[in-house]
């Protein structure tokens, strides 16, 4: 499968029952619904997957589910988020071994290391795999920031072939193709500022209120790319208070009440987290309940 990524990638939900087990046939609708409305990747067991409350086998049957779903046409990429360089190289292997056809690769969690060991960390796990490999870039919430002169000096690895820039900060995508010109597929990763990011030069958008809203969001990115600015623009403003949900710690229960107020996911989440109660819970239904009822027609002929 080509490595050529680009589009619309859903950052999935996993979806539990009611006693926090793993709903699997859930989750297969779920990616059903993504594949349907035309995204062009999807990325389990990230973040907003819950990557650190699952157990190595459960990661490994989402995978497996999710590439069923896609059935060769999309790629299908695990996130692989762990706290030790051994434990990461492990997951690695194991993702390659269910037939993934990527990896989104993640700081050492728990530890923010410096560029040094940052460096040897991405290094080793990608000797682990032959895979190709999405640097995920997050120093806003992982505490470790990969620079843009980092990424040059990472050039020399083949399987680092895309970045998700999530670092909150527009000038990185520039700065990035500067130094590596077309090296790698830079994807943005922040929802609220994907529209901004596609136009300085990203080509992807492994987005998060997609998974209640795909058909806006690959609208957008359509749209975009034919040269359609004005009625991007238009359907992205109608978007953004929507997607500054992405941009919270509470992203994960945000974005699953978005689901289950559109019909097509739960709100349940697997402790630690809690679903949102009270008058936080009400805040954010009132954002998704206004979008609702403004939520914008879409000319749904425009394909990529």
């Amino acid at each position: 499968m080509s490595t050529q990524w680009s589009g619309v990638f859903p950052a999935v939900t996993t979806k539990f029952d009611e006693h926090y087990q793993m709903d699997y046939p859930a989750m297969e609708r779920h990616f059903r619904f993504m594949v349907d409305s035309g995204v062009h990747g999807l990325v389990v067991t990230g973040t907003l997957g819950e990557n650190g409350v699952l157990s190595p086998a459960e990661k490994i049957e989402v995978l497996r589910i999710a590439l069923e779903v896609a059935g060769g046409e999309i790629p299908v990429l695990a996130g692989v988020a762990e706290n030790t360089t051994a434990a990461a190289g492990r997951t690695a292997e194991q993702v390659a071994e269910a037939g993934g056809n990527g990896i989104m690769l993640l700081p050492p969690m728990l530890y923010p290391s410096n560029p040094r060991e940052t460096s040897l960390f991405f290094r080793t796990v990608a000797s682990a795999t032959d895979l190709p490999i999405m640097v995920y870039n997050n120093p806003v919430s992982y505490k470790v920031d990969i620079t843009p002169e980092m990424f040059a000096e990472f050039a020399d690895v083949p399987t680092f072939v895309a970045i998700k820039e999530s670092s909150d900060d527009l000038r990185r995508i520039g700065e990035i193709i500067n130094l590596t010109g077309e090296r790698y597929r830079i994807f943005t990763g922040v929802d609220n500022l994907a529209m901004e990011s596609l136009l300085m030069g990203a080509c992807g958008w492994v987005a998060g209120l997609v998974c209640a809203f795909p058909r806006e969001t690959v609208a957008i990115y359509r749209l975009i790319q034919n040269g359609q600015l004005e009625e991007a623009r238009r359907i992205y403003r109608w978007f953004l208070p929507l997607l500054k949900l992405d941009v919270s710690t509470k992203l994960v229960q945000n974005i699953k009440l978005a689901e289950a107020m559109v019909g097509v996911g739960g709100e349940t989440v697997r402790p630690p987290r809690l679903p949102l109660t009270g008058a936080e819970r009400e805040q954010v239904k009132q954002v998704i309940e206004e979008a609702l009822k403004n939520r914008p027609k879409l000319d749904l002929s425009s394909r990529l």
